[in-house]
């Protein structure tokens, strides 16, 4: 499947949006500021506000002899508690298992608990703790029938207004469940940046780099989108669209191009 065109509109579509966004009333600086200082803190994983986030990968091509798409379906919960946070995800997957056969249905239960310390600076946020993966995955293809243990670490630099960064280093391997099926190994890196356009609008990437160690296969993609943080009473809201183009990778059956759409709500 060829999805250069695809590739081609979107990144115009994007182009579109950004003259868009700096186009402004400059009446309404004020309303701007306020939106801009949400907008800082609304891509930070580690902000310290309860979260629930909707986030989807469609993904049209990838490696190898595989004609069917796939696509990820993720429900996300943040919730923090003293110096922790709690972040679980459930995802709904439909996995090519053949040239042209798919399997449907929940995915493997993730959560991560992260200790924030201190760093001596509000607009840097650093995290650190145990992750475990529950193997609640309805299909064999759509999980990986193990129960998983690993460490999860996060960075976020807000000190900037215009300029936000950071990343998320994850390691997990299993420690039981099914034994017929393979083990696991499995790294991910994703970096995350964020430019502030006014408005709310702002530029973004968050792709994920995933080092499957147990099979010697990777993808690594990276991404430009466009979000919209607002706010409605005590709720900021973050929505984004954000195409991913995969630069390297090894092994059949790895995303090439992926469309990262996401619906994020804070509660303060």
């Amino acid at each position: 499947m060829n999805t250069m065109p695809t590739a081609k509109t979107l990144m115009l579509l994007l182009c579109l949006l950004s003259v868009a966004a700096q186009a402004q009333d400059p009446a309404a600086s004020e309303t701007e500021q306020n939106e801009s200082a949400a907008s800082s803190q609304a891509n930070n994983p580690l902000a310290n506000f309860t979260a629930f986030n909707l986030h989807n990968y469609y993904i049209p091509e990838l490696s190898g002899p595989v004609e069917e798409t796939a696509n990820s379906f993720i429900l996300r919960y943040a919730k923090p508690f003293g110096k922790w946070l709690m972040r679980a995800s459930l995802p709904f997957n439909r996995t090519p298992t053949g040239i042209s056969m798919t399997e449907s249905g929940l995915g493997d239960l993730d959560v991560f608990f992260a200790y924030l310390f201190d760093t001596g600076n509000p607009g840097r946020s650093f995290g650190i703790g145990p992750q475990f993966v529950f193997p609640t995955a309805t299909e064999d293809a759509t999980g990986t029938g193990k129960y998983q243990v690993g460490l999860a670490a996060v960075y976020f630099d807000a000190t900037s207004a215009q300029f936000q960064w950071g990343g998320l280093l994850t390691y997990r391997t299993d420690v039981g469940g099914d034994s017929d099926r393979a083990k696991t190994s499995v790294f991910a890196a994703q970096p995350f940046y964020f430019m502030q356009m006014g408005g709310g609008y702002y530029l973004r990437g968050a792709p994920v780099w995933v080092f499957d160690l147990e099979n010697d296969t990777y993808h690594i993609p990276v991404g430009l989108g466009i979000g919209k943080v607002f706010k409605s009473g005590n709720t900021v809201f973050n929505v984004f669209a954000e195409p991913q183009f995969t630069i390297l990778h090894k092994g059949d059956g790895q995303p090439q191009f992926q469309l990262f759409v996401g619906f994020n709500m804070q509660f303060n």
